[in-house]
């Protein structure tokens, strides 16, 4: 009895001062977000909305860049070997030069202090030009070699177009090392400079390793590539014509294989054409007329070996001669 008396007194003796103690501690709600973010973040995205996105920035005025390190971190990167002042050279355009100069002369100063030990990238620009359009010419003409001229060229114009060009430069980084007048830069001095790289390129390492340079990022753009995207042919019916009179093949005769809906506003047509009694094409069409031409186009693709079931383009890496064993110069 007196030592379960003496057990409650205790557990009530340390109730009794829990409670006195938790008497003087007060208690707050924290919450996650402050009470002015709210209003804060809602006149932020009105200011935005109102006066649109602050202007781009080069990447040369954030912080931490070094240009000389990601110049040669770019010659890295690529696994090619080139020369570090023809590289540098490359990536300075002449509007850059330009701009430079005009600020320089506007702040008052002589103008042998204001000049310029910079050299542009004209030079390296049109021997790069020169060696990627023979280079391209010599590769479509080895790839596809019943393609005629025309073709050739529409190819060529494709890959060496400032569209494809510019987008391959952007990938590779090109356009941070860029020194231009204008930010962001041009599409025509993103071409050029790219330009300038490969003859910076082709001087540095020679003319093979620059074709392969050429090969694996600018020729692979034609991958998933149709033909007749490139080639604006308006009377393939006719193209086909000639080229069957060229190989001495019968000439082609239309006729109309299958047709659906015919009285709805989606028509469909298959066209098919025949030489010497053999189907040689066939191709669908909302119309007849367009049915013919789709047939013909799948038969000059099939003339011209740019086919979607051909053979792919041959992208492995070159093959690096080996080098023969050291032997052992200890005999017994």
């Amino acid at each position: 009895m007196s030592a379960g008396y003496m057990f409650s007194r205790g557990v009530l003796t340390f109730g009794i001062h829990r409670q006195l103690v938790c008497r003087g501690v007060t208690l707050s709600q924290v919450r996650g977000k402050k009470r002015w973010m709210k209003t804060y973040m809602f006149l932020m995205a009105k200011k935005l909305k109102l006066e649109g996105p602050p202007p781009p920035k080069p990447r040369s005025q954030h912080p931490n860049w070094d240009y000389r390190a990601e110049v040669q971190a770019f010659s890295t990167r690529l696994h090619e070997n080139f020369s570090l002042e023809l590289l540098k050279t490359a990536f300075v355009n002449p509007c850059y030069v330009r701009a430079e100069q005009e600020k320089r002369e506007e702040l008052g100063v002589d103008s042998e202090t204001t000049a310029l030990v910079l050299q542009d990238n004209v030079q390296l620009r049109q021997k790069g030009a020169e060696f990627t359009e023979r280079f391209l010419t010599d590769w479509c003409r080895a790839s596809f070699p019943n393609l005629p001229d025309e073709g050739i060229e529409a190819v060529v114009g494709h890959l060496a177009s400032p569209a494809v060009v510019t987008h391959t430069a952007r990938n590779l980084g090109i356009e941070d090392l860029t020194m231009s007048a204008e930010f962001p830069i041009p599409d025509e001095v993103l071409h050029s400079t790219f330009m300038a790289v490969i003859g910076a390129l082709q001087e540095s390492s020679g003319a093979e390793r620059t074709g392969f340079f050429l090969r694996d990022f600018l020729v692979t753009q034609l991958i998933g590539k149709d033909l007749f995207d490139m080639w604006t042919v308006v009377n393939p019916m006719g193209l086909l014509v000639e080229e069957m009179t060229k190989r001495n093949i019968p000439l082609p005769e239309p006729r109309l294989i299958r047709a659906a809906g015919a009285s709805t506003v989606l028509p469909l047509y298959f066209v098919g054409l025949y030489s010497d009694k053999k189907l040689l094409a066939q191709g669908p069409g909302e119309t007849l007329i367009g049915a013919e031409e789709e047939a013909a186009r799948v038969a000059l693709r099939k003339l011209y070996g740019y086919t979607e079931n051909r053979k792919p383009f041959d992208f492995s890496p070159q093959q690096q001669p080996q080098r023969p064993l050291l032997q052992s110069a200890s005999s017994n």
